[in-house]
């Protein structure tokens, strides 16, 4: 009996040792892979009137039409990359220039800015737009005077709204800074809420917009080549990148290239109606138009619709713009639309 009950200690004795030493080496946890938990993205409630962009807050900027020097010396132009939607069309000689329209962002400077002719100012009203020009043809000057639009003219503020720049020559080197904007408006009395609610029509982000003939290079001419222009789709980007006498068109603020989701031509009336080669331009009829968007290009309409320059599908249906920047041309009816605008792939 002596011999088992020492037995049964010395087993017992040895499991306890086994048991301490066991609980005494370090556990190891095993480590397990976080699961991955995707973050709800939140929807912008917000879009911009006129670039279709998905934004946090309104946009309660009334728009600022600007008329932009397009001249070889005022090249590059400073704050037109900035524009919501640039307008290209004749002035006199056969010289374009542009509208600059801001309304989602307003740069630190812009310009050369240059005279108002009488086209320039229909469109700005039809936009609700605050008028911005430096000079005036005499009918332009009839309109601007009579208060056809809230406007403020460099002829009354060179030197002080408007700033002459030291690196150009007259009249290639008049500028208003971004900051002088809200002061302008105030020194006339104008407002600068958005308050007629003009709204394009997008797609959405996301939607693959491949309609018509592909074109992945579409070039415009005007009778002086200084003026003709080049718009390259680059895909990976989805946008467009525009060189103009075959140089490209870069914001002199950054240095940057022009980038746009969408380039529009829109064939028009031209007349010559002064000794000075002055221009009026049909904005109001219609007519043949094309859109380059995606490296697509296709042929549509164009309307004048209570002011609005837009344009129209087969259907009668306003035309779809891809989110992002426009660029829109008005090309004489003759030599017209077919022989001014070619594409290649």
């Amino acid at each position: 009996m002596v011999k088992k009950r020492v037995l049964f200690v010395m087993c017992s004795a040895l499991l306890l040792a086994a048991c301490n030493k066991d609980t005494s080496e370090e556990v190891k946890p095993v480590s397990a892979e976080p699961e991955e938990v995707e973050e709800a993205v939140e929807e912008l409630p917000y879009t911009t009137p006129f670039t279709g962009e998905k934004v946090a807050e309104e946009s309660l900027l009334r728009p600022i039409l600007v008329t932009i020097n397009n001249h070889p010396d005022a090249r590059p132009q400073s704050g037109i990359a900035s524009a919501d939607v640039v307008y290209e069309m004749l002035a006199e000689g056969d010289v374009t220039r542009f509208l600059a329209l801001y309304q989602s962002e307003i740069p630190t400077n812009i310009g050369p800015i240059r005279s108002a002719r009488s086209y320039f100012v229909d469109i700005a009203k039809g936009l609700d737009a605050f008028y911005i020009a430096h000079g005036y043809s005499p009918e332009a000057k009839s309109m601007l005077t009579s208060g056809v639009i809230d406007n403020i003219n460099g002829m009354n503020y060179d030197g002080t709204l408007f700033q002459r720049s030291n690196e150009r020559r007259a009249p290639h080197n008049s500028y208003m800074p971004g900051e002088n904007v809200t002061a302008a408006a105030e020194k006339v009395g104008a407002s600068l809420l958005y308050q007629k609610k003009v709204l394009y029509s997008f797609y959405e982000e996301q939607d693959n917009v491949k309609i018509g003939t592909k074109a992945n290079e579409v070039s415009i001419s005007y009778s002086n080549s200084a003026f003709n222009s080049t718009y390259t789709y680059n895909a990976e980007e989805n946008l467009y990148t525009r060189a103009s006498a075959g140089e490209q068109t870069v914001d002199d603020l950054t240095g940057e290239p022009v980038q746009l989701s969408n380039v529009l031509f829109f064939e028009m009336s031209h007349r010559i109606i002064d000794n000075e080669g002055r221009r009026d331009i049909d904005i109001t009829s219609g007519g043949t138009a094309y859109v380059a968007q995606q490296g697509m290009l296709r042929e549509v309409r164009w309307e004048n619709r209570d002011g609005l320059l837009v344009a129209i599908e087969n259907d009668g249906s306003e035309m779809l713009l891809v989110p992002g920047q426009t660029w829109i041309h008005f090309v004489p009816t003759s030599p017209g639309i077919a022989a001014s605008v070619s594409y290649s792939e």
